[in-house]
């Protein structure tokens, strides 16, 4: 997600300002929606955060062992990657359809894009909003902020026609911002939060609720498949699961608390040592963040461990030892989820290899790690709203 800098996923919200923004929402149709997904550069939200039985989850698997690629109630919607640092895919707001590139991301739960009302830089770069050009738009008064780790908006709330696909939401409420800063020159115009509504600073009811409530999908379950190497081919689905996208068997994980998608993690190894989440931790499933973040120190000894060298920003490897790598292997509910050097480790503009593991910067009292992008592209992931769980298979 982007990640939203608060202390410890505490989001802060402001509702001072006098706007009036109007919101049009849903009408939608019963099938798994496919959205093509696209990469882009990143930023992300924060992260909030009992144990739930595990064998319990195996008995509410919402059929989705029995929905398939042509299922009648799954809708795929494509994702652009770009440069692998982020997946991006089009929407529609209004009426008549205004389209929009936004990250869907899972680990913040409010949805908008730039307004006619926003004279920051930024905004001049993006797609903006043109409320006096929709029929169903409808404006409140209700304002709010967010901090993201890269940088931040200022909006209203406001109403109006959402279309993902085939899927339609109308009178959705959705924020448009009216200051932004640092977003400038990234590859997407807003986002598109996917997290549970209790996270939200807005204040609106998420359009995966909306969409949920309303019977537009028939399960309440979402699904991300990553391409690799900047290839066509991502997805986002809703309301159900293609199976030809993962092998093997979906495995399970609940989540910590109800309201955010944060699990228990095991350990951290490489060559059958522990060298980090020693005694377990917190994971954030994060389709909003491009890298794999942890606390500094954990993250400089693999750093340390694999050899890479910080330069500027970034820590390099030799491009030519990047097949030798060893993997690092994430253990989560008793399952090893190896992640190989190839898979951690991306080149930048002049060809030189960097390690995608980075220091998360938001404080929390317990050892945190976020599994982004870099991760998602190795496991096709389930986030699966009816039993507060995720799950994980290899992609192919």
């Amino acid at each position: 997600m982007l990640r939203i800098q608060t202390p410890l996923s505490t989001w802060s919200q402001e509702r001072s300002m006098k706007w009036l923004v109007l919101l049009g929402l849903v009408a939608f149709s019963e099938c798994i929606v496919k959205i093509p997904l696209r990469r882009v550069k990143t930023m992300r939200n924060t992260v909030s955060g009992k144990n739930i039985l595990n064998n319990i989850l195996k008995e509410h698997v919402y059929r989705l062992s029995q929905i398939s690629f042509r299922g009648s109630n799954l809708t795929t919607h494509p994702l652009r990657n770009i440069k692998d640092l982020i997946y991006v895919g089009n929407i529609t707001i209004g009426t008549p359809p205004q389209e929009f590139q936004v990250v869907f991301d899972t680990g913040s739960s409010d949805f908008w894009v730039p307004s006619d009302f926003c004279t920051s830089r930024a905004c001049s770069t993006h797609v903006r909003f043109r409320h006096l050009q929709s029929s169903t738009f409808r404006l409140t008064n209700k304002t709010f902020r967010i901090t993201y780790g890269s940088g931040r908006m200022k909006g209203v709330v406001a109403h109006d026609t959402v279309r993902i696909g085939d899927l339609v939401s109308t009178d959705q409420p959705f924020g448009l911002s009216v200051e932004e800063y640092g977003f400038e020159g990234r590859a997407y115009d807003g986002v598109l939060g996917l997290n549970y509504p209790n996270i939200s600073f807005s204040g609106a009811i998420p359009i995966f609720d909306n969409l949920k409530n309303q019977g537009a999908i028939s399960e309440p379950v979402f699904a991300f498949y990553l391409s690799k190497d900047e290839q066509e081919g991502s997805v986002v689905m809703f309301g159900g699961v293609d199976h030809r996208y993962y092998e093997g068997e979906l495995n399970w994980v609940p989540l910590i608390e109800v309201g955010d998608w944060i699990i228990h993690m095991d350990r951290i190894s490489m060559k059958r040592k522990i060298i980090a989440c020693s005694g377990s931790c917190e994971a954030v499933v994060d389709t909003g963040t491009s890298a794999i973040e942890g606390p500094r120190k954990l993250v400089n000894k693999i750093h340390k461990l694999i050899g890479a060298r910080p330069r500027h920003s970034k820590y390099y490897i030799s491009c030519s030892a990047v097949n030798t790598l060893p993997s690092i292997i994430f253990t989560i509910n008793g399952i090893n989820y190896p992640v190989p050097g190839r898979a951690y480790v991306l080149k930048d503009s002049r060809g030189r290899c960097y390690s995608m593991f980075q220091e998360n910067k938001v404080s929390s009292s317990t050892e945190t790690w976020i599994l982004g992008d870099v991760f998602l592209r190795v496991y096709f992931s389930v986030f699966d709203r009816g039993n507060d769980r995720i799950g994980l298979a290899r992609a192919v």
